[in-house]
């Protein structure tokens, strides 16, 4: 089977390719939400939008993943300044990625932990320089230089990352 991707990720291909998967991309402009006091929809109804927006395709399958703190949901950071923000506001702290995968109409919802070492503004700015921040929830991704600023997490890795394999088995797409 060849799945569509609706999404834009080159983690979320990264992660497809490693398992093996046949799958051509389309990026959609699915119209976003945000429920700060509920993080699993915002996840489903933005994943499942994805999804639709994809109208014509088979087997479609598209995430949406966020990072959650404090009832804040954190994005994509609109610039440079706002994820030294992010990271700022997360150092020496545990928090939840939510990812919301979708696959042809059916939606699932993985959640794992990660906990940020103390950051000074020094290692900000490290990692500010080695990674592009503004295209990753929560201004990090722990699969480019997470080591500086990750001290551990539970759960899924490859949740972390903006694609869980979990849902992926369940529905047949990997062994």
């Amino acid at each position: 089977m060849t799945v569509t991707l609706a999404s834009g990720s080159p983690r979320r291909a990264k992660i497809l390719s490693a398992l093996g998967v046949r799958f051509d991309i389309i990026k959609t402009d699915a119209q976003e939400v945000s429920y700060p006091e509920d993080p699993e929809r915002t996840v489903v109804e933005n994943a499942l939008a994805k999804g639709a927006a994809a109208a014509g395709c088979r087997n479609v399958l598209s995430a949406d993943t966020i990072v959650w703190f404090a009832s804040k949901i954190y994005g994509k950071p609109r610039d440079l300044d706002e994820a030294r923000v992010f990271l700022r506001e997360l150092s020496g702290k545990t928090h939840t990625v939510f990812t919301g995968v979708a696959f042809d109409g059916q939606a699932k919802v993985v959640k794992s932990d990660v906990t940020f070492r103390p950051l000074s503004d020094e290692k900000i700015d490290e990692y500010v320089r080695r990674v592009r921040p503004t295209d990753r929830a929560g201004a990090y991704d722990i699969d480019e230089s997470g080591d500086l600023i990750v001290e551990h997490w539970t759960g899924s890795y490859e949740n972390i990352m903006g694609l869980p394999v979990e849902p992926l088995r369940e529905w047949g797409i990997v062994e």
